[in-house]
């Protein structure tokens, strides 16, 4: 078949190795240099041992706090309060113990199979090299704090993820940068890529290389005909014709999923991160700071410290506050890093669904139209699973993945 993919994002572009591996024809529908791409910018994790829901106990705890610091982890812009009212009532309703119990098991089962996917596409390819398997820490700045996530760590270990609890010379001897934290735990099995962007412009010239098509566009508007999918874009004089259509343009897939007949509740986590020289921090392995809201990763391009959640739209400009805000947090934990004007400043959109699971599945109005986007925080980590589910979508036939849970029409 001829598939066009709308979105080179990391996974789109998964999405057309998958295609290709299977003999399809691939358009991938992209304008190239759109601002605030999640692939161009995150932390670089394959965070496949994750298996809570945003909407859980772990966030609730934290909220209140967050949202009583204009910089801190998570805020709300007040003038986009109106536009997000409906997000925040589904997100509520997401919290209740059977709808965080189905999301979970959800969460897992995608999660489960997104590093073996990864591993086999990246090996296919020969880009094994863009994957780093030190492990991931989890840090904790108070005891208590760490004691109360206790139930989340036994469910992870009930999943059978390792999870190793850490007595402090042990987290002295893997990080000795590290200050004020009483408590840790090593996810050795997790894995981190070189640096996402690089990952992903080699992604994208394999692919050419491989025979997809590029169509440098904006993708404006899908026509759905008896013979073919016409789509339509702002700057090409005739539409983009294929048989098949994959819609994975993250936050921008909301109004084109909208054109057919889908109300997808599908926003912004604007999240912020700064990135210094490479060795600055003195880090051997990415590290997430539990309750502080950001992470760092030692990527070959430098020394990242991202994350933060800003509800604000697409349009508002980059309040980099937070991102001061942010380093000066980390500083409790590495002393000797400070703000400094060679650290590269980046704010981009995650593309969130309330209940922390992706669209991946038919559109409502045309089973030849196949959804891709909104993963969130997880971007990276599911798009290799993801593009597999794609596949078998596209072929009518059994994926790796039940896809029922993220379905379109579940909302």
């Amino acid at each position: 078949m001829r598939v066009a993919i709308i979105g080179a994002g990391i996974v789109g572009l998964a999405t057309a190795h998958a295609l290709l591996d299977r003999g399809h024809e691939v358009v991938l529908i992209e304008p190239g240099g759109k601002q605030g791409r999640p692939t161009d910018g995150n932390a670089g994790w394959i965070a496949h041992t994750d298996v809570m829901p945003l909407a859980s106990p772990k966030a609730w705890r934290n909220l209140p706090g967050w949202l009583m610091d204009p910089l801190g982890p998570l805020t709300i812009r007040p003038g986009y309060l109106p536009h997000l009212a409906p997000w925040l009532v589904r997100f509520l309703l997401a919290s209740s113990p059977s709808r965080i119990k189905a999301s979970i098991g959800a969460i897992r089962s995608i999660n489960a199979e997104a590093l073996p996917a990864w591993k086999a596409l990246l090996s296919s390819l020969n880009l094994d090299g863009h994957l780093r398997g030190k492990g991931i820490l989890s840090v904790w700045r108070h005891r208590g704090d760490f004691i109360r996530s206790q139930d989340i760590i036994d469910r992870q270990r009930s999943f059978g993820i390792a999870a190793e609890a850490l007595h402090p010379e042990e987290l002295a001897e893997l990080e000795p940068s590290l200050h004020s934290v009483e408590a840790a735990v090593l996810y050795p099995d997790a894995c981190y890529v070189s640096d996402p962007a690089v990952l992903a412009a080699d992604l994208l010239r394999l692919a050419l290389e491989r025979g997809a098509v590029p169509v440098a566009a904006h993708a404006s508007r899908i026509e759905l005909q008896d013979g073919a999918i016409h789509i339509h874009t702002h700057s090409a004089e005739k539409a983009v014709v294929a048989d098949r259509l994959v819609i994975s343009a993250g936050i921008w897939s909301r109004a084109l999923a909208a054109q057919l007949g889908d109300r997808i509740p599908l926003d912004t986590e604007r999240g912020y991160n700064a990135t210094y020289p490479k060795g600055t921090f003195g880090i051997s392995r990415p590290i997430m700071f539990e309750g502080e809201g950001f992470v760092t990763t030692p990527l070959d391009t430098g020394d990242r410290v991202g994350g933060a959640v800003e509800f604000a739209g697409t349009e508002a400009l980059p309040n980099h506050s937070r991102t001061d805000a942010m380093v000066q947090r980390l500083t409790r934990f590495l002393p000797h890093v400070q703000s400094e004007p060679s650290a590269k400043r980046w704010m981009g959109f995650r593309p969130s669904i309330p209940d922390s699971l992706p669209v991946i599945g038919p559109a409502g109005r045309d089973r030849r139209v196949i959804y891709a986007f909104g993963h969130g925080h997880y971007g990276l980590t599911q798009a290799a699973i993801t593009a597999q589910m794609v596949a078998g979508m596209l072929e009518r036939r059994p994926g790796p993945v039940d896809g029922s849970p993220f379905s379109a029409q579940r909302f």
